[in-house]
């Protein structure tokens, strides 16, 4: 597969990477019920075809996620880039909150580095900004833990452009990862027209998420599966999975087909590409839950959509998403 270096000094990564959000299983943010075997051997699958990263957080599945990531990558841990985050801490009834505290983001690193059997995170993240925590107090523990040799670079998640300046001004911010995909654009056009174009700049690697919106982009995802959502399943409380927006992206993705069959490639390789089609995106986290759907995505890496396809696709966004 196709790899890309992490903004202006970091590691190649291929051009997706694997999310292992979803197989954590549930939580207060989870995706519903997930089997360990199928996890396992999704996170093998990928690894087969060639991707030679994941994406995990400590708060997946409480802890669990990490721990699965783990098992399946046993006697391959060289082989494996491994990013993790911090900053979200759960307490005994499994309620989530922010955490960006120095002592807590330490305590977070070595729970992580115990729970995936290393000594030592390949990219270390903060998952979320913490409005209680100066950023700058933040950001110098993560620096620490770089320079003692427990993480090899250093990023940030969801994070603006005004904490990501002042992050920079401090130590070199080798990565972001915010939403991305061609619906979320059209919600927070600030991710596209201010941040993205911030980290090309200043040389920092992007590493987008979500940019199926959550199965959306798919092709797949009918009125019916909305309703087949497991209670627990978090996407039931997500603005793009309520109306009108719902629909509205139903008949978008009805309308990419035919730009998708030109390519003979699925909606899911589709909307993928378009998001690596961004100069400023060195790679796409993309969850899965079985082998079956690695093997689709991994087919999205090393193809372009043409000029004239990426006018049809923005004409398309303005005419179905204008609507009120």
């Amino acid at each position: 597969m196709k790899q890309r270096q992490l903004g202006k000094d970091g590691p190649w990564l291929t051009e997706i990477g694997l999310g292992a959000w979803a197989i954590g299983g549930p939580w207060q943010w989870g995706w519903g019920p997930q089997d360990d075997r199928d996890s396992i051997a999704t996170i093998q699958k990928a690894l087969d075809l060639g991707v030679n990263w994941i994406d995990t957080a400590p708060v997946y599945g409480l802890g669990h996620s990490e721990e699965i990531v783990a098992q399946a990558i046993a006697g391959k841990r060289q082989q494996v880039f491994i990013a993790t985050k911090c900053g979200l801490v759960w307490d005994d009834r499994g309620r989530v909150r922010n955490n960006n505290r120095p002592e807590s983001i330490r305590r977070e690193c070595e729970a992580s580095l115990k729970r995936l059997n290393t000594d030592y995170i390949d990219l270390y993240q903060i998952h979320w900004p913490d409005p209680d925590t100066p950023v700058e107090d933040s950001w110098g523990e993560m620096v620490r833990l770089k320079e003692e040799g427990k993480v090899r670079y250093i990023g940030v998640s969801n994070f603006g452009v005004d904490l990501l300046e002042k992050c920079e001004a401090i130590h070199h911010v080798n990565s972001l990862q915010p939403p991305y995909s061609l619906v979320h654009r059209l919600r927070y056009p600030e991710v596209e027209q201010e941040i993205l174009p911030w980290c090309q700049r200043h040389g920092v690697g992007v590493v987008v998420y979500s940019p199926l919106q959550n199965g959306l982009l798919t092709g797949k995802f009918t009125r019916e599966r909305l309703q087949q959502l497991p209670p627990d399943d978090w996407r039931r409380k997500s603005e793009f999975f309520q109306e009108p927006l719902f629909s509205q992206i139903l008949e978008f993705v009805e309308a990419l087909k035919p730009i998708a069959e030109k390519y003979g490639k699925t909606l899911t390789e589709l909307a993928i590409a378009w998001v690596l089609q961004n100069p400023a995106v060195t790679a796409a986290i993309v969850g899965a839950r079985r082998p079956e759907q690695v093997k689709e995505q991994v087919g999205a890496s090393g193809w372009t959509l043409d000029a004239d396809d990426l006018e049809a696709i923005e004409s398309l966004s303005r005419q179905i998403f204008s609507r009120g």
